[in-house]
């Protein structure tokens, strides 16, 4: 890579790593900590009212996906970025500051936003100041960044303990560095107004924003759940962080999804995501019976994890070269109603079937539905 390549591929992974390693899935690593906290409720917080913040967060997640394309298309693609480390820093502030459901809700809620705010631009940044052979391996690493922030965010978990707020307090400051570093690394970029003039593919985006709504929810149990399954599992609260460090090491493997994807073809490899992931959910499934199976979920989990989020990228690129990030927005935007839906509907039924049940009725769905996108991978070939 050239200098500016490689500062674009360092500051976009600090900024998605922070976005999305910490500000989007820290609020289901607090989770078992916030529900008995009297800070916030003498009564505790309900699994109904926890789904639906979880699901909230990931609504906030859609609003950003939804305008960083109208703020891309007014002040070029990096503002959305930097927007997305304010409210990264603002929502996780709100949070360390919420002494009340409510507030608590609409931090995670801002902070869950930063993730959409962030991802879709940098395909834009990419196909400007990147040459076209670098870029698939240019957005893989910034995608990949994820891993950095889940493994800050499990150490600092780690060494908080109970002290939840700690975690979030960590989120703000992240979140304020890694705007900086973007601001200072990342030229701005005007946004090229003949883009605008190419039609999307939509019927060839299709199978994009089936895996895309899939990957989503598949994503969202398992970082919704994970650490209460640990806590079933009877995983010490200082040591269910580990399994955010696990993820986050492991998921370095999403480096290598531009490799993959060039010669598997971006689909084989986003079918073989939701196959693993299927297989990890199920594992979550029965991990509250040991505390090795909840490990051996965790590590089944991260590569696919990471890989699923750096192939939709390079996925939407290959299908819209004339506008990636539009096409990735686009996607994105469909793949968010399954991370808004999915813990909502979990967390309600769980006083009635149980969260094994539901995560095993989960894990089903998404390997079907791995087993279908790779069928038609074989026969786009």
């Amino acid at each position: 890579m050239q200098p500016g390549e490689r500062r674009l591929a360092l500051a976009g992974a600090g900024v998605v790593g922070v976005a999305f390693g910490m500000a989007r899935f820290t609020f289901g690593l607090t989770l078992p900590a916030l529900r008995h906290d009297p800070t916030l409720s003498a009564t505790g917080l309900s699994d109904p009212l926890l789904g639906a913040i979880a699901g909230g967060t990931f609504a906030g997640f859609l609003a950003g996906i939804v305008g960083a394309p109208l703020l891309a298309s007014r002040r070029g693609p990096r503002a959305p970025t930097t927007l997305g480390g304010l409210c990264g820093a603002l929502g996780a502030l709100l949070v360390v500051l919420a002494t009340s459901p409510g507030v608590l809700a609409a931090g995670a809620v801002l902070a869950g936003s930063a993730a959409g705010w962030v991802w879709a631009p940098y395909s834009d940044l990419a196909a400007a100041l990147a040459r076209p052979w670098v870029r698939p391996g240019l957005v893989s690493a910034i995608s990949t960044g994820t891993s950095g922030g889940l493994v800050l965010t499990g150490v600092v978990a780690v060494l908080a303990g109970e002290q939840w707020r700690v975690v979030w307090a960590t989120v703000a400051l992240a979140s304020v560095a890694a705007a900086a570093l973007n601001l200072a690394w990342v030229p701005a970029v005007d946004r090229r107004t003949g883009r605008r003039g190419h039609a999307l593919p939509w019927a060839r985006l299709a199978v994009p924003a089936l895996f895309a709504v899939v990957y989503q929810a598949a994503v969202a149990l398992g970082f919704t759940y994970a650490a209460d399954v640990a806590r079933a599992a009877g995983l010490a609260a200082d040591a269910r962080p580990v399994l955010y460090v696990i993820i986050g090491v492991l998921g370095l493997a999403g480096l290598a999804t531009g490799i993959l994807a060039g010669r598997l073809g971006p689909r084989r490899v986003a079918a073989g995501c939701l196959v693993v992931l299927g297989i990890s959910l199920a594992l979550f499934a029965v991990g509250g019976r040991s505390p090795v199976i909840v490990l051996l979920a965790a590590a089944v989990f991260a590569p696919v994890y990471l890989v699923g989020a750096a192939v939709l990228a390079v996925w939407a690129a290959a299908v819209a070269p004339a506008d990636p990030g539009r096409a990735l927005s686009v996607a994105m935007v469909v793949g968010a109603v399954g991370a808004i839906v999915a813990p909502v509907v979990v967390g309600s039924l769980i006083p009635v079937v149980g969260l094994p049940a539901l995560l095993g009725a989960a894990a089903a769905l998404v390997a079907v539905v791995g087993v279908v996108v790779g069928i038609l991978a074989g026969q786009a070939r």
